[in-house]
């Protein structure tokens, strides 16, 4: 598997994480995972209780108007300033890092993140909001802006950064309980405004004239990349539709998305439970040697985002993924259902989340859903409480649990409804007062939809909806569905997990996760 990592990051360059390419992998195609390791890309801060090399960022960063100014160059010498630096390498727990050049629409979700940049700029200056203590599972925290501007070029806001990650280290009471051992924790403890002065008074230490913060640290560290330099040539013979052009159109339609520079477009790759074979990566591989000059970035939604596609390329593109099985259309729609690995290698995992993605997504696809409305719903689901999936963030999320019955086990899920993490805000959702079993949650989701459908008043979208009925009404839509049945003969599928053939058993052991 780690060869095949490492064979997508050097063939295609996929650059959320941006770090790839931060940490010294090759911009231009010159050879795949011998060329990397020729050019010193590592792994260093990709485990343990670090600040990870790898960061959550916009995959459409710099190709939509929206944006006040690409961080990418920042991030990168975010990455190259922290990676190996003395105080991240063995904080109380890991860092998770975001940077969003839109605040109004926040495509990297920066409320959930440890410590989070949004662009902004003042006076013609750039610079950064920014967010600390954000973060999901079982004690889900929205991350409050500490800072409404920090100067990016003179370095601030890696003397900001550096500042929090300091006052982290020191905190030894964290270090006891690793489930409890984040940032968000601390800020929740003592509140916003204490830990802002905190910073404050870090900020005055002797360590900060130590150090070379300026304008010339930022410039040698920061990433800079002409992606458009590097974009295709218009192909010397487009490939067009001929004859029936309806799939083709409704791929356009969900997948693809104009970027402000003429004449290009982004295409979102829909990727079933974020899967892909040695054959797909291969193909996606040849598709952006020829088609994208080499640019992907990977989504929250464990899809691909090839960059860069000529107009009249689009066509070509299609066919080409079609081939490989990758050319459904509807990304970031309700059938784009998310999941953790669950039990599959999770040693966390409480039950199957892959397992039930396919079955909902299966049962969505037999429901033929064309309203537009309901295809806008967002659906998630973990193998256990930690939120690898975040589906405390969607309009429909399930956590993995169990149900006790008699000397048996029954793998189960509990509800969320009406997250949210879409046009810049961040909503967790409500947890209903229900735990069905895993073999009847297609059910319920389906019960779910249709209730809205038939009840929602007219452009009501799905979370006004279950705001103004309340949670009640989704519990007692499913109210059957929660009464566990006695084992027998025909009730024996139900103690049997998604995609396993054995009695359920809860198994769990050490590991990490996103608490």
């Amino acid at each position: 598997m780690t060869e095949l990592l490492l064979f997508l990051a050097a063939a295609i360059r996929i650059s959320v994480p941006y770090a790839l390419a931060a940490l010294g992998a090759s911009i231009n195609e010159r050879g795949g995972v011998i060329n990397i390791a020729l050019e010193g890309m590592m792994l260093q801060g990709a485990l343990a209780y670090t600040l990870g090399a790898f960061w959550t960022g916009d995959p459409w960063a710099g190709l939509f108007e929206d944006e006040t100014f690409d961080p990418t160059p920042y991030a990168g010498a975010y990455v190259r300033y922290f990676v190996r630096h003395p105080t991240t390498q063995l904080m109380p727990r890991k860092v998770k890092t975001a940077f969003d050049g839109t605040g109004e629409q926040d495509r990297s979700i920066t409320g959930i993140h440890d410590i989070a940049f949004i662009s902004r700029e003042k006076d013609g200056v750039k610079g950064f909001e920014v967010r600390v203590g954000g973060g999901t599972s079982i004690m889900p925290r929205v991350a409050p802006t500490l800072y409404d501007f920090v100067e990016a070029d003179n370095g601030d806001y890696l003397k900001v950064s550096e500042a929090v990650f300091r006052i982290f280290d020191r905190q030894d009471w964290l270090r006891v309980n690793r489930a409890r051992a984040r940032i968000k924790v601390l800020v929740d403890k003592i509140g916003a405004d204490a830990f802002r002065d905190l910073l404050d008074e870090e900020l005055q230490g002797d360590w900060v004239e130590e150090r070379e913060f300026g304008p010339e640290l930022v410039e040698r560290l920061r990433f800079d990349d002409d992606e458009e330099e590097n974009a295709p040539e218009a192909p010397a013979a487009p490939v067009s539709p001929n004859g029936d052009r309806s799939q083709f159109d409704r791929f356009l339609q969900g997948n693809v998305q104009p970027q402000r520079q003429e004449g290009f477009a982004s295409v979102e790759v829909k990727i079933e439970r974020g899967d892909l074979t040695p054959e797909q990566f291969r193909g996606l591989a040849a598709i952006m040697r020829e088609f994208t000059g080499g640019y992907a970035r990977s989504t929250v939604q464990q899809n691909l985002v090839l960059r860069w596609v000529r107009d009249e390329a689009l066509y070509e593109v299609w066919q080409r993924l079609g081939e490989l099985g990758l050319a459904e259309a509807g990304a970031r729609e309700i059938t784009d259902v998310v999941s953790c690995p669950g039990t599959d290698s999770c040693k966390l995992g409480i039950t199957s989340s892959m397992g039930l993605n396919r079955a909902i997504k299966e049962r969505l696809e037999e429901m033929e859903i064309s309203d537009e409305l309901t295809r806008k719903i967002h659906i998630k689901m973990s193998g256990c409480p930690n939120g690898c999936s975040q589906h405390h963030i969607a309009n429909i999320g399930f956590y993995g649990a169990s149900l006790k019955i008699g000397d048996r086990q029954m793998p189960a899920y509990i509800p969320h409804i009406g997250g949210n993490f879409e046009g810049g805000e961040v909503i967790f959702g409500k947890r209903l007062k229900s735990r069905l079993p895993a073999k009847r949650v297609p059910e319920a989701v389906e019960r779910w939809v249709r209730l809205y459908e038939a009840q929602r008043n007219d452009g009501e979208e799905f979370n006004a909806y279950a705001e103004r009925t309340g949670a009640e009404t989704f519990e007692a839509e499913v109210k059957d569905l929660t009464l566990p049945a006695e084992f027998s003969l025909e009730t024996m599928q139900q103690f049997i997990d998604w995609n396993r053939s054995s009695p359920y058993k809860v198994e769990r052991g050490e590991g990490e996760c996103a608490i």
